[in-house]
């Protein structure tokens, strides 16, 4: 039972890893594009 629950434990860790790396990953990528818009918003107004 101890094992299984280890187990458990692990495979929950690792996919909660890898669900904030993409978290992260997708963040900055919203974050380029935002000020991405708002660099060609403020040159095309400007």
């Amino acid at each position: 039972m101890s094992i299984l629950a280890i187990i458990i434990a692990v495979v929950l860790a690792l996919v909660a890893f890898r669900f904030v790396r993409g978290l992260i990953k997708i963040g900055c990528l919203a974050l380029i594009a935002v000020f991405l818009i708002w660099f060609f918003v403020s040159g095309v107004a400007h």
